[in-house]
């Protein structure tokens, strides 16, 4: 870390808004002008809407992540926490990897921390379930499904094989629905190469609470989304949730009971609760209260967009309902964070700040191979599109959404290559405990049991 003169430009998380933003600010200060320092635990940004595709294999994980350095090599990359902010000195502590926390000072801050997994307390969840947030937790996924088919596959008992082979997905918003059809088609396609394992003795289900999945595509979409992935042999329970998993026991809030060794858990997320330490002012369900020009609501140095904020739809608001907020996707953090990078410089400087106005363009869903859905809005008309021309709009959408031409061109090389060869079918489960093995070929022998003296040897006799 710098010192530094000039005036620092702090950017708490390195996600979407994070990085984009901080571009921006890069991009338009001039020389010299102020310091921008980015900290998030993570050294890169991950594009969240290829998770899926890199959890299915058609994406290598490598390609979903962005280098932080290498993107904002004129910026201060800090690798580590903002545990507090104080706002009367203009301090935040950063507690890095290592070593002892620090006193950070600041002269404008932008908050962009993003969103956590919303989760309940279900027993047995934390132990059992796995979330869609991270590129590492898609790896996890990818590798946990194929290791279960190789268990499957081994085994005489017929119970471990019947709970490996049963996998429960909660969440029928983008995320699970998306990850379901992607999971859902490499088991299939990964089950030709096994010789007991068919695609009939797998079981996957899909539980939400809502009546409904896929509700960002609208109604019709969504009920296509539903009889599509059902016609694929996925069970959908709607209007129910999980009471409990204990041990892989996945009990429904409908009566169902089912034994599991795969429980994905895509329920929504919720604002970073590290938002509550830093004495800003929050919105009902913890988001940062902003006003339409991302300036936190109270404070001329703050800005906040993305999913930790609370920011106001201005195209909703004129059209008469005065409580439209942003809803959290990657449209409106990508475009946030650019107003947000030009509020930050014209604040800087004195000048009129411009407010954050979209009109929703649509959304996309990809559900497995040449499979999708699309709702495209253009002014006062809704094309909705489904099938393999939505599947096509929805990786052409994300494909060029990616940050950086670097990231962009390998994903295309990824899909591009995928046309000619075949889908890998490969666990790395052992990468999670990469020393196992060397360390039971490295630990010391256990000693031989003492020699008995000879008096003893005929008294046992």
């Amino acid at each position: 870390m710098s010192t530094t003169e000039r005036p620092r430009i702090l950017v708490v998380g390195g996600g979407y808004v994070g990085l984009y933003a901080a571009r921006r600010i890069l991009k338009k200060m001039r020389y010299g002008e102020a310091t921008v320092t980015v900290v998030d635990p993570r050294s890169y940004m991950t594009y969240q809407p290829f998770l899926p595709e890199a959890a299915a294999g058609s994406i290598s994980p490598r390609h979903v992540v962005v280098p932080l350095r290498r993107v904002l090599p004129k910026a201060e990359v800090l690798t580590g926490r903002v545990t507090t902010i104080d706002q009367d000195r203009k301090v935040a502590t950063v507690a890095p990897l290592v070593g002892e926390a620090y006193e950070l000072p600041f002269d404008y801050l932008v908050i962009a921390m993003g969103a956590v997994s919303r989760t309940f307390p279900i027993p047995g969840l934390a132990e059992q379930g796995i979330g869609m947030k991270g590129v590492e937790e898609a790896i996890g996924l990818r590798n946990h499904v194929l290791e279960q088919l190789d268990k499957a596959d081994s085994t005489t008992d017929e119970d471990v094989r019947r709970k490996a082979l049963t996998f429960v997905f909660v969440g029928g918003g983008f995320a699970g629905a998306e990850t379901i059809g992607e999971v859902e088609d490499m088991a299939r396609d990964a089950a030709k190469y096994y010789t007991s394992v068919k695609r009939e003795d797998m079981r996957f289900i899909l539980v939400d609470a809502a009546d409904k999945i896929l509700p960002e595509v609208g109604p019709k979409l969504g009920a296509y989304g539903k009889e599509h992935l059902e016609s694929r042999g996925v069970e959908i329970y709607l209007s129910t949730s999980m009471d409990s998993c204990v041990d892989g026991h996945v009990v429904l809030k409908n009566g169902l009971e089912v034994d599991s060794s795969t429980i994905v858990w895509t329920a929504g997320v919720k604002p970073n609760p590290a938002l509550a330490r830093f004495g800003l002012p929050l919105g009902p369900r913890g988001h940062v209260d902003t006003s339409e020009k991302l300036q936190v609501q109270g404070t001329d140095y703050i800005w906040a967009a993305g999913d930790n904020a609370q920011v106001p739809d201005m195209v909703g608001r004129r059209a008469g309902n005065p409580n439209a907020w942003c809803p959290p996707n990657a449209q409106h953090a990508l475009r946030q964070a650019k107003v947000l990078g030009d509020n930050v410089i014209s604040g800087m400087r004195g000048f009129p700040q411009k407010e954050y106005s979209h009109a929703n363009k649509g959304a996309v869903a990809g559900l497995g191979l040449h499979k999708g859905v699309a709702m495209i809005v253009m002014g006062k008309v809704k094309i909705k599109l489904k099938g393999r021309l939505a599947w096509y709009m929805h990786r052409g959408y994300h494909g060029m959404a990616m940050p950086t031409w670097n990231r962009k061109i390998r994903i295309f090389a990824d899909w591009t290559l995928a046309m000619f060869l075949k889908r890998e079918v490969v666990s790395l489960g052992a990468m999670e405990t990469p020393r196992e093995e060397f360390y039971e070929a490295a630990k010391p022998a256990p000693a031989p049991a003492a020699a008995k003296p000879e008096g003893e040897k005929a008294k046992a006799s």
